[in-house]
């Protein structure tokens, strides 16, 4: 369910980036090759980029298919941006269907998409909801469970984590208390940080950037799979990879 992609590098256009690669975000809505869970996204999209110096992010959500969307390939041709994250999403039943549910969320700096599900949600989930203050409940975007796992994230954030840890630590958290699927992106403009928990992840770094993907946006060479569990983060045109974090004692 869902597929989504970052890109951290020389500045491109949304359209080079999502819409001409053979297999790219575009196809991947109607078209995955890789997708385990679903079989179609078109239960809307988000792209989030970053224009010029603004280390405050633009956002362009819809609620229809990405091929349904008529202004976004013009949107997409003229936009350029050093960082990128985009999504198409496939509704878990029950989910919101409307715009706001759709990745990225964000809140300042930050973007963040989630690949995945929380089963049983929400009561298997409760318990972690619980842990947050009220007012990042109140501020959740969406009741949804991407939603509820984007705060857990940023909570964490504030706290002082590095975002790998981040991620790795609300995607263990949850998968203890829930199984599910939690494959995360998050950026800041400068650094990506990405979860492969439960489903295909892809990176591929060259001379003009970094591309972390749900699944590779054509056949040519450098594409590398994540493996299971793992925590991958990219900066400066290096990609480290490390195992997710064993959840904390309350979590489960």
């Amino acid at each position: 369910m869902c597929r989504h992609i970052a890109y951290l590098g020389k500045s491109v256009s949304l359209a080079d980036l999502l819409i001409a690669p053979a297999f790219g975000l575009f196809r991947q809505s109607w078209a995955p090759r890789q997708q385990q869970y679903g079989t179609i996204n078109a239960d809307g999209f988000g792209v989030g980029w970053y224009a010029g110096d603004d280390e405050v992010p633009a956002r362009y959500r819809r609620a229809v298919p990405i091929w349904a969307d008529r202004s976004f390939a013009d949107v997409a041709r003229v936009s350029r941006s050093r960082c990128i994250l985009a999504a198409v999403r496939s509704a878990t039943e029950t989910m919101a269907p409307d715009e706001s549910a759709a990745a990225p969320f964000s809140s300042g700096p930050w973007l963040f998409s989630h690949n995945g599900r929380v089963n049983g949600w929400p009561g298997s989930v409760e318990h972690l909801a619980a842990s947050l203050p009220a007012s990042r409940l109140l501020e959740m975007e969406a009741p949804v469970d991407s939603a509820l796992l984007w705060a857990l994230v940023l909570d964490l954030l504030e706290r002082g984590e590095e975002p790998g840890n981040a991620l790795g630590q609300a995607a263990a958290d949850a998968s203890a208390a829930a199984g599910g699927r939690y494959n995360f992106l998050l950026t800041d403009g400068h650094q990506i940080a990405a979860t492969a928990c439960g489903d295909t992840l892809f990176w591929r770094a060259g001379p003009d950037g970094v591309a972390v993907a749900s699944e590779p946006l054509d056949d040519g060479p450098g594409w590398h799979s994540v493996p299971a569990n793992t925590i991958l983060t990219a900066a400066g045109g290096e990609v480290a990879l490390r195992p997710l974090p064993a959840p904390r004692k309350d979590s489960a």
